[in-house]
């Protein structure tokens, strides 16, 4: 944290930002950061509807320490959109470069639940990633979702998430429903 803190009093950096911190790296590393006077502002967690690690703990030490988070990897690799509905693509990231998502990831009960969200999504009137950056984006301490685009299209896809943010309570429920089934 020191070297952090100087970065900022040097003037070579505005605010410290944190990744993948548990709630108490980043309890302790908030704390930290305060009485070295080096604003922290960012915390960016891995969260999406299959990565809800954040959801225990994180987003309450977030909140309770003003700092926003920014989600990576909220498509889940690619899973939360309509790419691996009917299988893997022989031109899928999963296909060739299986570093991150990895084909055995890809089950019949993965694409189950995918295929229930889908629907869920198209009753909404959005895509699959629409509804998967609003759901992403609709928790407090989420500021914004990074969402590693690899085409314009995709960007303007995602882009049309701002139409439709809001969730009912029985949507979020269905949601949670579609998450456990299987």
């Amino acid at each position: 944290m020191g070297a952090l803190a100087d970065a900022v009093r040097s003037g070579k950096a505005l605010y410290v930002g944190l990744s993948n911190y548990d709630p108490e790296q980043t309890e302790r590393a908030a704390g930290i950061l305060r009485e070295l006077r080096a604003p922290c502002l960012i915390h960016q967690p891995k969260y999406h509807m299959f990565e809800r690690a954040p959801e225990r703990g994180l987003f309450g030490v977030l909140a309770r320490e003003g700092i926003g988070a920014i989600a990576f990897c909220p498509l889940g690799q690619g899973l939360l959109t309509s790419r691996y509905l009917g299988g893997i693509p022989p031109d899928a990231r999963a296909a060739r470069d299986p570093r991150f998502l990895k084909p055995e990831h890809i089950t019949e009960e993965k694409l189950v639940r995918i295929r229930r969200l889908d629907a869920l999504a198209r009753g909404r009137g959005q895509s699959l990633a629409q509804m998967a950056l609003a759901w992403v984006l609709r928790q407090p301490a989420v500021t914004s979702a990074l969402i590693g685009a690899s085409k314009t299209a995709q960007i303007d896809e995602n882009l049309g998430v701002i139409r439709n943010l809001k969730f009912s309570g029985d949507e979020l429920a269905e949601i949670e429903d579609a998450l456990k089934q299987g």
